[in-house]
């Protein structure tokens, strides 16, 4: 599958070293086609790996993954293109996280929403899934690095876009079991809340790696 992760952070290299190595062609995308960290990572990351603009990337992809900063997503996904966007399945990993105040920081939330519903409401024509924003890069693409099972979530209003981002991450390594379906996008509110308290965690554990999983 030929997939697009907008964002040269550690989130978006992490994600797109691990497509790679789960046999799928990346292409990174980022502000203007030749970046620096965009191009030291498709030089390590192999043959399968490229990179370019957003809307470069975007128009090539057949899944699109948002990785970029949350509150600079919307911008990033206008760079990348509405009619680049349509009809693709988009996997919004991003944190609207607002250090403005210091740390710890806020959630912005504008009306009450998320910003899984804030991009589904810009790009109506693409099948938004939140997924993978509760916890640590690390722990998004290697689950089995944890003990015992532990919990993915996803939020959409498209049941076909969950069902290839569950497989996506089943190539990741995680299970049917641990990947939780929420509901529709609206969920992506609470996914996003939940930020705050692992935050705190990070900091009472002193380590990122680490999860929490739903117990039926």
């Amino acid at each position: 599958m030929r997939i697009a992760v907008l964002g040269t952070g550690t989130v978006g290299q992490t994600l797109g070293t691990r497509l790679v190595e789960t046999g799928h062609e990346v292409r990174m995308g980022s502000r203007s086609a030749g970046n620096e960290k965009a191009v030291a990572w498709a030089a390590a990351a192999g043959d399968a790996a490229s990179e370019g603009s957003f809307r470069d990337a975007a128009a090539w992809a057949e899944v699109v993954v948002n990785a970029t900063g949350g509150l600079v997503s919307l911008e990033a996904l206008t760079a990348a293109g509405t009619d680049h966007l349509a009809g693709k399945v988009l996997v919004d990993v991003a944190n609207p996280l607002d250090f403005s105040h210091g740390f710890p920081p806020s959630v912005a939330q504008v009306d009450g929403r998320s910003l899984g519903e804030a991009v589904q409401a810009a790009f109506p024509d693409a099948r938004v899934v939140k997924a993978l924003n509760t916890m640590n890069a690390d722990v998004m693409v290697h689950p089995r690095s944890l003990s015992g099972p532990h919990s993915v979530f996803l939020a959409g209003d498209d049941d076909g876009a969950k069902a290839t981002v569950g497989s996506l991450l089943q190539g990741f390594g995680w299970t049917p079991d641990e990947i939780v379906d929420t509901g529709g996008i609206a969920a992506a509110r609470g996914l996003e809340l939940y930020l705050p308290l692992w935050l705190s965690l990070m900091g009472s554990l002193g380590t990122a790696s680490f999860n929490i999983g739903v117990v039926r």
